[in-house]
């Protein structure tokens, strides 16, 4: 047996039993940040094996009772999953062989599933939002729900990448969910029949002189869709607008630096820190439509990811106003690596820095102007943001950040 599948195994007894487990960020199901699909070298790990993990892996085949049931194979697979949840890092997560091939759908563009996204908090799947019109729209299925158990089994023991893959399915097939309503004490069950889910991301109203734009989710279809939107709030002489980034669980990085490209005109959009200390930063495109008409930005608490890149260099930038809620601090980029035997890990390798060097991750952004429960929720946010933009909002009805 090799050493580097011993030391898996003794990783496995040691973390199985006393960590929870890893997770990562995405039910539609997206798996946003998330870098494409690379194997890894066959070279040595950079890190010295204890020569305690052999010494384990002997003993077990050695002395353990049951003998003839271990399997090897099974052992390392158990070992690797310990070693990643080890790493006590929401975002990183061991794929078995089976849960490796159903992930390909997401990097493939097939989505069938229920239409919510979902992240890990305080150890807990929590749903960011509910894709408007989906399956788990309709059903009731709200932002902030818990989700405690898949078809009666409970998510507890569970990392996010097994309780997303248990969701998804075929569309015609049906899930039952047992969620805990935000503010309630009572779960319920919801039955939910899977579909193919639209993820058309941008939409657009005019509300008097001002636009609203709302951005659910950024993906490579998100520029494209955001393009015509801007020619229409330019041709119809928009005083201001209102981008509406609340329950906006990310995307790709790159959506996220096209459409930062639209409202700025130069400058750093994200700053990527790796482990080793390296600098890499992404920078405003090019566009052929910009806009520099007076903006407001609406977050919460489910505002992840790349709808926090975007808030926190327009924020930086000095271009809009962010109002509402701190958002959820979900900043780091996860790559998905395969291994030999068809299994993979998603493992964290970078972080987020807005453009003045704020951590996001484990922080969020912090609104220029905090609104109360009521004026966050729905038709509210976007009437005190009219408001603000019409310079009919006076410092007595804000809460501003010091």
């Amino acid at each position: 047996m090799t050493k580097t599948l011993r030391v898996l195994v003794i990783v496995s007894l040691l973390a199985c039993l006393s960590l929870a487990c890893g997770c990562l960020p995405g039910l539609g199901i997206l798996f946003p940040d998330t870098e494409p699909v690379t194997e890894i070298p066959a070279t040595s790990s950079p890190a010295q094996i204890p020569d305690t993990v052999g010494e384990a892996w002997d003993i077990i085949f050695r002395d353990y009772v049951e003998k003839d049931s271990l399997d090897a194979d099974e052992l390392g697979r158990g070992a690797i999953k310990g070693m990643v949840e080890a790493l006590d890092d929401p975002y990183s997560s061991y794929l078995d062989p089976e849960m490796y091939q159903l992930s390909m759908g997401d990097f493939a563009g097939s989505f069938e599933g229920i239409g919510a996204h979902v992240a890990a908090r305080d150890e807990q799947i929590v749903i960011i939002s509910p894709i408007p019109d989906s399956p788990a729209d309709k059903a009731g299925i709200r932002a902030g729900d818990i989700i405690l158990e898949v078809d009666g089994r409970p998510t507890l023991e569970m990392s996010l990448t097994e309780v997303v893959l248990l969701i998804r399915g075929t569309r015609g097939t049906s899930v039952r969910l047992l969620v805990l309503h935000e503010g309630e004490t009572e779960p319920v069950e919801i039955e939910i029949v899977r579909a193919e889910i639209e993820l058309s991301s941008v939409s657009f109203e005019m509300r008097g002189d001002i636009a609203l734009i709302t951005i659910t989710h950024f993906s490579a279809r998100t520029d494209a869709e955001l393009v015509p939107v801007l020619e229409t709030v330019a041709s119809e002489a928009a005083a201001g607008i209102i981008l509406d980034l609340r329950s906006n669980p990310g995307g790709t990085l790159p959506a996220v630096v096209s459409v930062a490209s639209h409202f700025l005109t130069e400058g750093i959009v994200i700053d990527v820190v790796d482990n080793q200390g390296e600098h890499t930063t992404m920078s405003v495109e090019h566009k052929r439509l910009t806009t520099d008409l007076p903006l407001v930005v609406l977050v919460d608490e489910f505002s992840a990811s790349g709808s926090e890149v975007l808030a926190g260099a327009l924020q930086d930038h000095g271009r809009a106003i962010v109002a509402g809620r701190t958002t959820f601090g979900k900043g780091s980029v996860n790559m998905l690596r395969q291994l030999s035997d068809g299994s993979g890990i998603y493992i964290t390798t970078a972080r987020w820095l807005t453009p003045d060097g704020r951590l996001i991750e484990g922080k969020g952004i912090d609104p220029d102007y905090e609104l109360d429960e009521l004026e966050l929720e729905g038709e509210a946010a976007i009437q005190w943001a009219i408001d603000y933009l019409q310079g009919g909002v006076t410092g007595t009805a804000l809460l501003p950040l010091l």
